[in-house]
Parts: C-alpha cells; structure tokens; sequence
C-alpha cells in the first residue's frame, strides 16, 4: 500500500484478520444448511436489528450519501423518512407471515399462491438486484482505496472479495449477523470522526458550515412541488416508501434474517432497532457532505484538483493534457462528489485514525456484500438447485452447495463491479438497477398477499403489463430523438412505484371466467 503509513497498514490487516477469523470460529457451527441458512434461530433480535443496519449502511451510504450532499443537497434523505412507515407494515404483516410459514426462502410462497413460474421469476428479479448491488459496493470500496494506495481497482476488489469470500463461507449467516454487529458500530465510528476532523477544519465550526450550507441551498430536501419529473421530495419519498417495502417483504437479505431470530417479537424488535439507528445515521452522512463541501469552498485549490483527477479518469489521459484541462473547466460539483470523502481523507486524516476509517469503509463494504453473497446462495440452494436440480438433496449437498454459489455470486459482483467503472454517481446507479429489478418482484409479491382472489391467469396478465411497462420506462430514453414523444416522460426513481402499482392493479382487476360468470 503505497500511500499509506504501516500504523495504517497493520490496522486494516488486523481488520481483515479478524473478520476471517470470526467466520473460522463459527465453522463449527455449520453443520447443517439450517445452520448455514438461519442459525438454528439463536440469534438475539438486538444482534439482527444491528446488522440489518449494517446492510443498509454499506459504502453505497458510506461514500455516495456524502458526495450526493456535496454536489446537491438533502434531497436523497427522504428516502430514510420513508422506512419508519414500511417498517410499520413490515411488523404488521411481512414478519409475522414469513415466520409462519417457516420457509427460509422470501420466494418459495409465490409458487404456492401462483405456481412455478412466480417464483422463478422472483428469484431472478432477486438474484440481478443482489449482482447489481454488490456490484456498485465493490466498485465504491475499489474507487476509495484507490485513491488512499493508488492500487489498481482490480487488485484491490480480489484482495477485499477473497476475505468476504472466505468468512461468509465458513461462517454462514451467523458470522455474516455478528461480523456486521462489529461492522455497524465501526462505521458509525467512522462517521464520528470523520465529521468533528471536518469541522475543526473549517474556521468558524458549526456557524459557518451552517451558514454557508444556507445559502448555497444545500439542506433543502428538494421542492414540496408535485413534480415527478425532477428528484422532488415526493418522487423520493414514493421511490423510498416502495423500496422500503421491497426490502422489508422481499429481499432475501432481511427475510432470511427474520429466521434466525428465536420469535416473531425479537424479529419486529431487529426491524425498529434497524430504522431508529439508520435513520439519524444516514443524516448524519449527509451532514458530512455538507461540511466537505463548505470545507472546499474555502479551498479553491484542492476542487482543482479533483475536477482534474476526475477529468483523467473519465478521458483516460494524463492530468497534463490540454484536453484533461479543458474538460475539468466544466465539471460540476455533482460529477466529482463521489471523490471528495477519499480525497479528504488523504489529504487531512491524521496517521492511525485513517487506518480505523479505511477499516470502517472496509467494513462498510464487506457488510452488504456477504449479506448478499449469504441471501443469494441461500436463494440458489432453496428455489434453483432443490427445486429443479435434485429435489431430494440430503444435508451434506446443500451445504455444499450453499458453499460453492456463495464464491460463484462472490466472482459475478466483481465482474458487474469492473462494468461500473467510470460511472457518474454510484448512488444514482444503485438506486435506478434496484428500481428496474424490485418493481416487478414486490407487485406479485404484493397482489398475492393482498388480492385473495387473484388467479394465476391474472397474476400472468399483470406481470407481462407490469415487466413490458418496466422495460419502457427503464430503456425508452434510448429511442432516437425523432421519437422523443414515445419515450418515459417522469423521473427513474419511479419505475418501481409504477411497475409495483401497475401489477398489483392489472391483478386485481383482471378476472377469470369463472370470476365473470
């Protein structure tokens, strides 16, 4: 590590060290694909509820939270206003069905309700989600510790991949719990310091951070306007409310966790424990924006610099070309925010503490990465392998190919991660992949729940309207400009609300003939 002093070295190996070794120790455990899966249910709800946390919080949050807030404002804060009420109907109604019907798989209950193909496809909606998502966090990490080392993005995704690889294998979803218990409490950690090295950098503190930030408009949670063209605070509070629901109900990551408590109260418990820490936390990434972005007002020179490096990269030439120059001249603060928390920390973080803030990145990272690793092999095993491959698989084959999905789904979220190079906002991206991919699953997850009625005829009906809809919305704005008239007019962050609307709508209202007569 090339930047980087060995106080700084040595704390993040002794990181990566010991989240290894908490997955050899809970190997023992693993004797079973129960085990593997749920672990046997002896998980406190205090323990779940943090690491749900943890998966929310990963470096997504962690890096492009505070470059949003820096190239904009608070507008992406709504999105955690939305979870107090998705978590409401999720403790209402998601948790108690799930342990009911003591399924590890959020997707198994589609193919009763509706038949094979629900659940099919739920898991693949489910399956391109989780890729995209580890994809954007590997892709996060790498950018970050390539500008901390100057290592190769590659190298650097391998290295931190193989030891999330090897702890979520050996330890399964009891390691995965318990290694994001010390994940969430690091990483707010992290957040801490980062924040009081911020403003003790800033002449004048808090007041002028406060006043700068106002009247450059950056807390402003976007215009109350019923706007659905632009990021207004509606467009983000109807993206977040259904992706909130999406989470709580469908995604792998949190209904598996729902299992492993030891009742149905504590998993309500770890859902309230989830939102009330989450939610302050994530203002406080915001909050970190802000203060960098005052903080570089004031130093004209350091923005220079990134508009340049940022220009490089993007033109793939050295930073004393004529044209790197030039482009730099015209950036704007939203297209380098994703740089500005690495480049800070490069630049003021003080020996031994950057150590601890790359370890809390790190940790950000492996967080949501093995929970997903976990959850997608999880769904692999139960849906694919169980159902179609050997129905009859005994104990010892399922763990082994829990075992050999969690490293295969590990390598895919490298590939997806290297695709994302030189994106423009790893939030943006995130958040338009995880809309295209949820809409369709949380619509059937929703019309089988809700409509007691609906058919399986219907339910077809709906979710060719609802996935021909989706695939519109998502790729019209490839359409030449001659055809502009027939390209989505509103604002991507509603693709899930519209395709979850359109689906649960069609199902209920479309009747089969026995229904008319």
């Amino acid at each position: 590590m090339n930047n980087l002093p060995i106080i700084d070295i040595v704390i993040i190996l002794i990181y990566l060290l010991a989240m290894v070794l908490v997955g050899v120790y809970f190997s023992r455990k693993n004797k079973s694909a129960d085990d593997f899966t749920k672990a046997a249910g002896r998980i406190p709800g205090w323990a779940i509820g943090i690491s749900i946390y943890a998966t929310f919080l990963s470096s997504n949050t962690f890096l492009g939270v505070p470059g949003k807030a820096f190239g904009g404002n608070w507008n992406a804060f709504v999105f955690s206003l939305s979870m107090p009420l998705a978590a409401w109907i999720a403790t209402k109604y998601f948790v108690p069905f799930y342990r009911s019907t003591g399924e590890v798989s959020a997707y198994t209950n589609l193919e009763k309700r509706f038949g094979t193909w629900a659940r099919t496809y739920a898991v693949i909606c489910f399956l391109l989600t989780q890729l995209a998502r580890i994809g954007s966090i590997f892709f996060g990490i790498s950018l970050t510790l390539q500008a901390l080392t100057g290592y190769n993005m590659i190298a650097i995704m391998l290295l931190t991949g193989v030891c999330i690889v090897i702890y979520t294998v050996m330890g399964g979803i009891e390691a995965v719990i318990w290694t994001e218990v010390v994940q969430g409490i690091l990483k707010t950690v992290g957040a801490l310091i980062i924040i009081w090295l911020v403003v003790r950098e800033v002449p004048g503190g808090i007041p002028e951070i406060y006043t700068t930030a106002k009247d450059f408009d950056k807390m402003s949670f976007g215009t109350f306007d019923f706007d659905f063209v632009s990021s207004s605070f509606w467009v983000i509070l109807l993206y977040g409310f259904f992706m909130n629901l999406n989470n709580f109900g469908m995604d792998q990551n949190y209904v598996q966790r729902y299992h492993t408590a030891s009742s149905a109260k504590e998993a309500n418990k770890s859902v309230w424990l989830c939102v009330w820490i989450y939610v302050p936390v994530s203002l406080l990434f915001f909050i970190i924006g802000t203060c960098l972005f005052v903080y570089y007002q004031q130093h004209p020179e350091l923005v220079e610099i990134l508009k340049l490096q940022t220009a490089s990269e993007r033109l793939k030439m050295p930073l004393g070309s004529s044209e790197v120059s030039a482009l730099a001249t015209t950036l704007m603060p939203e297209d380098y925010g994703d740089k500005v928390m690495p480049h800070f920390m490069v630049i003021m973080i003080p020996t031994g503490v950057l150590g601890l803030i790359i370890s809390a990145l790190l940790s950000a990272a492996m967080s949501t990465i093995s929970s997903g690793m976990n959850a997608s092999a999880t769904v692999f095993t139960e849906d694919i392998y169980k159902r179609y491959v050997n129905k009859n698989s005994d104990e010892s084959k399922n763990l082994k190919v829990l075992y050999i999905a969690t490293v295969i789904v590990g390598l895919i979220g490298m590939c997806c991660a290297i695709a994302m190079i030189g994106v423009k906002s790893l939030l943006d991206i995130w958040w338009t992949l995880s809309g295209i991919f949820a809409g369709g699953m949380l619509g059937l997850f929703l019309l089988g729940l809700i409509a007691k009625k609906a058919s399986n005829r219907s339910a077809i009906i709906a979710v060719i309207m609802g996935v021909v809809l989706i695939v519109w919305m998502s790729l019209s704005y490839l359409l030449p400009a001659e055809l502009d008239y027939l390209k989505y007019p509103l604002h991507t962050n509603l693709i899930i609300v519209f395709g979850t609307l359109t689906i649960c709508l069609v199902g209920i209202l479309v009747k089969d003939k026995k229904q008319r007569k």
